[in-house]
Order: structure tokens, then C-alpha cells, then sequence
């Protein structure tokens, strides 16, 4: 046929060829009418969701003035300096009213999210429970606490976007289990909060709503992607907030807010009606966990929701009651630890922490034993980046390409974008140099077929036996380990993923992991990072030097 067309006379093929240029065209046009028309779509629902989220902003404030024209007087920054724990006690005794509680949160968390951009919607219908929570005779565990929850976490006639603008104009029919055991145990749901779009990083930004920043340094990261709930609590705008974890989504945010948070057990609380990016991800599952200020706070939160209506709207959930028992015990515990995982060293200030603690679990009469976790670069990207993008990220591409990709997600994305064969090309070139990168490109290809993929889930399961077996060989009872920090500059999270190693570990293993905050940052500690090397010297370690470096020198230099 190819040859036949070539003997054609001149003006024939000329206008052949003028045919195949037109349609050619036409196609590139009209991909480019299609492209401009879907933004033009995406950035109508940009411009409506920011409309709805300042109403419901003003109708938030319009509430509070409200009340405090009608109660003048009311102690707005003694009712936030109280702890949970002595805030839910005042409130059931009627020393505090519920509305004082919620319209003093109400307020705060107004300021906060004016500083730092942490609330993507206000819940109006936290007043209608409040009055419904007035008439109940039993009053929970949680009665009258005002509660934030992260974006994705479902509550009725409101939207859970995983930070995805196609999800803005999608309402939620009922409320998720947890929302409907919080309801139960007193609770009060009033703000939901921002996240990163696609939840698969540990800073804070989408395209309709922004980025979050640190309320302690606006030039920082709140982490991610629970980063809305670090923000607000941190702020001092929320008491107790509720994100998710699937590589450290909960844990990063409290590092970075010097919050305390809990990953539980996937499966100890239930995940019905949560949305997620991508479905159907089961070799590292991610699971819903509360922050707070302090440890007592996720106690009281923990034993409110391991509850009979928890157990019995999702029967898939354990039927396990909090176990004071255990909590109470004063037994001397022996407790395994280690500074770095030998895959990302962390800053000088973390291991620090690590050893500060150490020492003083050792002066309470605990047992402290040096642990090694084994294989974490395997376990990083064979484990857990595979698990992931085990299609090799086109279900999640699929979504990115509906929307307008968030600036500090560009970078990963343009890596999913590459063809496999790409991927591979360069992975073999530049591991002589930056092997960890090579071995990222190579798990970011994600697996070939079905049979690869169980293969895939039997080497998590495998991992897992052989860390239980190291476990009981040194009988320890718990892990003592560090967790990223302190908070990265805004932008960097997205350059670093390697960073991640100290949190997704445990979402590999699928075991309960927190985070609480020891100490701060010193001079010392900064000395010490201008010496720092990391374990590969190669760009991702002169990335984590260079971060605290800017830092410093703009902390020295603010007029830079």
C-alpha cells in the first residue's frame, strides 16, 4: 500500500498529504479545545467551592457574635487553656455550658484558619446537635467536645475530596462509622479540614483551597497529608481532631506540630465510609487515628470509640474494648530502640529525642535494648512504594489528569507520567550515582501481572514474620524510635520522599505506632547538622541539609 501511494503522480500525493496534516491538526486541536474547556470546567468549581467555604466561614462567625452578644462574659481563653480530659468532666457537671465549649472553638479556630488556611468547610449542623446532645439522658465519654475531622472522613451533605476538585460537587449520603460513634459518645463534629491533593504526600495543598501552613512558622509545612488537623489543633483552634495514615499521614503532621497522634492498628477503628484516592489497596492499608495535645486525650478518645455501637455498625472491626488493664500496668517494660533505620538518617535533633527518652525510661526502671530494623530500603520501595502504585500509579494519574496538579506534587507526577520503559532506562543510569532514586523509578512501574502482584503481597507478609521473629529474639515489648522533623520548608516534602522511611515501616507491618513531643531544636543541634552527611551522601540527604540549611539562614537573616 506504502509503495502504491508513493507512485502516485506529485499533485496526488501533495493533496494526501495536505489530508493527513488536516487531520492531524484537527486531532491536536481538538485534544487542546478539550484540554481548555475540562480547565475551564475545573477552575468554575474552584471558584464555587472557595464561594461556599467563605459563606460558610461567615455564617461561622456570624454564630459566634451572635452568642456573644447574647452571653457577654463568657471566659473564651480559660474554656481553650482546658484539657480534654477536665473539659468533658466541667461540661457533664454543668460548670461549662456546650455552647460556651463550641462557640469558643468556633472563634479560635476562625483566627487559626485565617493564619494558616486549615479549614476547608465549617459543619453547620453542629448547632442542631448541639441542642439534640442537651436532651440526651446519657452523656457520653466525649460529651460536648467540638471535634475536627480530616477532608475525607465522611460526613452527610458535605463533600470528601482526597484533595481531588472532580469530588467538590459529590455530597456524602450518611455519615461514616466514626462520625456516627463520635455523635454517640457526645462529640461534636463542627470544621472539616484541608488536605493535599491525592493524600500521597506529607505537605499540605490542592489547587481549590490551597496550601496549609505551620502556625508556629508560616514558612513551614503543617506535614501531611492530615496536615489541616496538625494546623488547627496546633493552633490551638481545635482539641481533638481526627486524620488518617498510610505511610505516616497522621504521625508527620503531630512530628511537625509537636502534637500527639496514633496510628492504630488498620482495622481498629472503622474505615466505612472514609474515601480514598485509590480503592482497593490491601498490602498497606490505611487506617483513621486521633491527634490532641497530650497522651491523655487519645486515651479518653480510644476508650470513647472502642465501643459496642462502634462493633456493631461495622462488624468487621474487632470486638475489643480499650484495655485499661493494660494501659494502668506499671510492669517495667523492655523496650527496643534505635536513631536511624539505616535508610534515611534524620536531623541531629530527633535522634537526640531518641536518647533523651531513652535515658529517661531507663531512670523509670524500664529495660532499653539496641534494636535494628532490618532491610528498610527493601521495605521502602519493594513494600510499600509497590503496594502503592501497583498499577504503576494510572489510577491515580487518571485522577490527576482531571484536575489541575497542585505545584508541589508536579515533580511526582511527572515521574508517574513516565512510560515503564522510560522509568527503567533511567533507573539504570543513574544508580552508580543516586541508587536510591533508581530503585524508586523501578517500583514506581508497579507490577506486570496478577500472579506478580500475590507474589507482592507474600513478600509483605514474609517481611512481616521475619521483623515478629526479631521482635521476640530480643523480647522486647515496644519500639522506641524517631519520626521526621522538625517541620520541613513549605515545597520540600514533595522532593523527599525517601524521608517517609521512619513512619511507613509501620504501615508495612500494620502495627499501632505515635507519636509524642520530647524536646525542641538547639544550637547545637544546628552545629551538628552543617556536619551532616546522611547515609548515601547523594541528592536526597544534600536535600534534607540544605532545607534546615535555608532555614537557619533565613531564621539569622529574615530580610533575605
Amino acid at each position: 500500500m506504502t509503495h502504491e501511494w508513493l507512485r502516485q503522480p506529485w499533485p496526488e500525493v501533495k493533496a494526501d498529504l495536505r489530508v493527513v496534516i488536516a487531520l492531524t491538526c484537527g486531532s491536536v486541536a481538538a485534544f487542546l479545545t478539550v484540554k481548555w474547556v475540562g480547565h475551564k470546567r475545573i477552575k468554575k468549581q474552584i471558584q464555587e467551592a472557595r464561594r461556599k467555604r467563605d459563606l460558610g466561614l461567615e455564617q461561622m462567625a456570624k454564630a459566634v457574635q451572635e452568642f456573644k452578644q447574647q452571653n457577654p462574659g463568657i471566659q473564651t481563653a480559660h474554656i481553650l487553656s482546658l484539657p480534654l480530659v477536665e473539659l468533658v468532666e466541667k461540661q457533664k457537671d454543668g460548670s461549662l455550658s456546650l455552647e460556651s465549649v463550641l462557640y469558643a472553638y468556633m472563634e479560635k479556630s476562625l483566627t487559626v484558619t485565617q493564619e494558616v488556611n486549615c479549614v476547608s468547610h465549617f459543619i453547620p449542623e453542629c448547632e442542631q446537635h448541639l441542642r439534640e446532645l442537651k436532651k440526651e439522658k446519657e452523656k457520653g465519654l466525649l460529651y460536648g467536645v467540638p471535634v475536627s475531622i480530616k477532608d475525607h472522613i465522611g460526613y452527610k451533605g458535605h463533600s470528601a475530596t482526597c484533595g481531588f476538585s472532580q469530588s467538590l460537587s459529590v455530597l456524602e449520603e450518611e455519615d461514616s462509622v466514626l462520625v456516627k460513634v463520635l455523635k454517640r459518645q457526645g462529640a461534636n463534629p463542627f470544621v472539616i479540614t484541608n488536605v493535599p491533593q491525592s493524600l500521597f504526600t506529607y505537605d499540605c495543598s490542592n489547587s481549590f483551597f490551597g496550601q496549609t501552613v505551620n502556625p508556629f512558622d508560616h514558612k513551614r509545612s503543617p506535614g501531611g497529608s492530615s496536615g489541616g488537623e496538625g494546623a488547627i489543633i496546633a493552633g490551638g483552634g481545635s482539641i481533638l481532631g481526627f486524620g488518617s495514615d498510610v505511610g505516616g499521614s497522621i504521625r508527620l503532621p503531630s512530628s511537625f506540630c509537636g502534637l500527639c497522634g496514633l496510628k492504630p492498628t488498620a482495622g481498629r477503628l472503622s474505615y466505612s465510609g472514609v474515601k480514598a484516592p485509590v480503592d482497593g489497596i490491601l498490602s498497606v492499608a490505611s487506617t483513621l487515628g486521633p491527634m490532641a495535645r497530650d497522651v491523655d486525650s487519645l486515651v479518653l478518645c480510644m476508650k470513647a470509640l472502642l465501643c459496642d455501637e462502634m462493633f456493631q455498625l461495622d462488624p468487621t472491626v474487632p470486638p475489643m474494648p480499650f484495655n485499661e488493664k493494660v494501659y494502668s500496668s506499671s510492669m517495667p517494660l523492655r523496650i527496643g530502640y534505635y536513631d536511624s533505620d539505616n535508610y534515611f538518617l534524620l536531623p541531629p535533633c530527633m535522634r537526640r529525642a531518641v536518647h533523651e527518652t531513652r535515658k529517661l525510661l531507663q531512670e523509670a526502671g524500664h529495660t532499653l535494648v539496641p534494636f535494628t530494623p532490618l532491610s528498610v530500603a527493601y521495605v521502602m520501595d519493594e513494600l510499600f512504594v509497590k503496594s502503592l502504585f501497583a498499577d504503576g500509579g494510572s489510577t491515580l494519574l487518571a485522577k490527576f489528569e482531571k484536575d489541575i496538579v497542585d505545584p508541589g506534587l508536579k515533580c511526582q507526577v511527572k515521574f508517574l507520567r513516565l512510560p515503564n520503559v522510560i522509568k527503567k532506562v533511567l533507573a539504570m543510569i543513574i544508580k552508580p550515582f543516586f541508587p536510591r532514586l533508581a530503585s524508586h523509578l523501578n517500583a514506581l512501574c508497579g507490577e506486570r501481572s496478577v500472579k506478580k502482584l500475590w507474589e507482592q503481597q507474600d513478600k509483605v507478609m514474609a517481611y512481616c514474620k521475619k521483623f515478629i521473629d526479631q521482635w521476640k529474639t530480643c523480647k522486647i515489648d515496644v519500639i522506641l524510635c524517631p519520626v521526621l522533623g522538625p517541620a520541613l520548608t513549605l515545597g520540600y516534602p514533595g522532593k523527599l520522599l525517601a524521608a517517609v522511611s521512619s513512619t511507613m515501616l509501620y504501615n508495612v507491618l500494620n502495627f499501632p505506632a505515635g507519636v509524642v513531643p520530647v524536646t525542641t531544636v538547639t544550637e547545637a543541634d544546628e552545629e551538628e547538622l552543617g556536619q551532616y552527611r546522611g547515609h548515601y551522601g547523594d541528592p536526597w540527604d544534600k536535600k534534607l541539609k540544605e532545607i534546615h540549611s535555608r532555614m537557619l539562614l533565613w531564621e539569622m537573616f529574615p530580610w533575605r
